[in-house]
């Protein structure tokens, strides 16, 4: 009646790491979805709107990012380094930008060639403020929706790393949990625990992203 889903090795009650470890999840998942939402928008604006040899270099680029497997990129650049939690979410950032890249590029060259851009550089306004008060507010719906799935993406690939040995073990987060449970055979409510909830929020974010398409999309609209 005490601790309700059990304890830890060290005695810890897994109710309580599992609160915590829902902060240190959220967060893994919104830092390194953000800053993978950062890079990929700056890319992919650049590369849609100026177009050309621009255009080519960066989707070279995209595309060499792209051929990559990202988890074992990931897990080579975390073993090299550190296993601090601020490290892995810069590592997951950096490496899970070419979607959203690819995403706003595409976005960009369809508005680019809008009657309101047309007007905006007849008026001699900047690029750059044509670029993001004008382009980008037009392409926000399906970025958020790519941002939901980022956050569901980088929360996995945290717990992934954690559930490996690559994770940082001074953060309660659910993959540390679910790694005492790996090493414990006889503690398996340490795997089982964690797993439903990284289950649960990662399959909400799915859903959250789904129902965001399906409502935004104007193909649905009737």
């Amino acid at each position: 009646g005490t601790y309700w889903l059990g304890t830890d090795g060290g005695g810890h009650d897994v109710l309580t790491i599992l609160f915590f470890g829902a902060r240190v999840s959220l967060t893994v998942g919104l830092v390194a979805a953000g800053l993978a939402f950062v890079i990929g928008v700056l890319i992919g604006a650049v590369s849609g709107y100026f177009g050309g040899w621009v255009d080519l270099l960066l989707q070279r680029l995209v595309e060499i990012m792209m051929c990559f497997p990202t988890f074992i990129l990931i897990l080579t650049v975390v073993a090299m380094l550190d296993r601090d939690i601020f490290i892995i979410m810069i590592v997951i950032g950096l490496t899970g930008w070419a979607g959203v890249a690819r995403l706003v590029r595409g976005e960009f060259l369809a508005q680019s060639v809008r009657d309101y851009v047309l007007a905006a550089e007849a008026l001699g306004l900047s690029r750059s403020r044509i670029m993001f008060r004008h382009i980008l507010p037009n392409t926000v719906a399906p970025l958020l929706i790519s941002l939901t799935f980022g956050i569901a993406g980088s929360i996995g690939a945290e717990s992934t790393l954690a559930f490996v040995g690559l994770g940082d073990p001074t953060v309660p987060s659910w993959g540390v949990l679910m790694e005492q449970g790996r090493l414990n055979i006889r503690y398996p409510w340490l795997i089982y625990t964690p797993g439903l909830a990284i289950f649960t929020i990662v399959m909400t974010l799915n859903l959250l992203g789904n129902n965001l398409r399906d409502a935004i999309d104007p193909k649905n609209q009737r």
